[in-house]
């Protein structure tokens, strides 16, 4: 779990990550921005999901947290985009 930023990126948002567009369908990492006071539990930090829409600045992803498939509203800047290969 990241605590803590490197003394050079330390108070800085990256701006990309801030105002990136993502798509429905899209595969995301939940990666926690610290700088950024998050609003999603903590063990979901490092799941991987997937988009299924937006609601005002922040997107609902689908999470399969234990045995269930749960839904959380989640700011874009606390989300990476991730490439999945097609199943052969």
């Amino acid at each position: 779990m990241v605590k803590k930023k490197k003394i050079r990126r330390k108070g800085k948002l990256q701006l990309s990550r801030y105002f990136q567009e993502l798509s429905e369908g899209d595969f995301v990492a939940v990666v926690k921005e610290p700088s950024v006071q998050s609003k999603f539990p903590v063990r979901i930090q490092g799941k991987t999901g997937v988009v299924k829409g937006k609601r005002g600045g922040s997107y609902m992803i689908k999470i399969k947290d234990q045995e269930k498939e749960k839904k959380f509203l989640i700011a874009p800047i606390h989300l990476k985009k991730i490439k999945i290969g097609k199943p052969q």
